[in-house]
């Protein structure tokens, strides 16, 4: 029709694109595989790189979408 203008929002969900949820979803898979894995350490091995188990239960803790380094 003249003068009607639309457009097509594909794969656009609040102004991110689906690819940015995937990656998103992959990082937050990640950051629970690293806080499970963190948890199973011994305290030897957090000694070792100068972590508390204390740090521990607070990091493994957190949400999963609570994401330190904000990728």
């Amino acid at each position: 029709m003249k003068g009607q203008k639309g457009y097509v929002l594909v794969g656009k969900f609040h102004g991110f694109s689906l690819s940015h949820w995937l990656e998103k979803i992959v990082r937050w898979h990640e950051l629970h595989r690293e806080r499970t894995w963190l948890a199973s350490m011994s305290d030897e091995a957090l000694k070792d790189i100068g972590i508390s188990r204390a740090d521990v239960e607070h990091e493994v803790f957190r949400p999963f979408w609570d994401d330190p380094m904000r990728k």
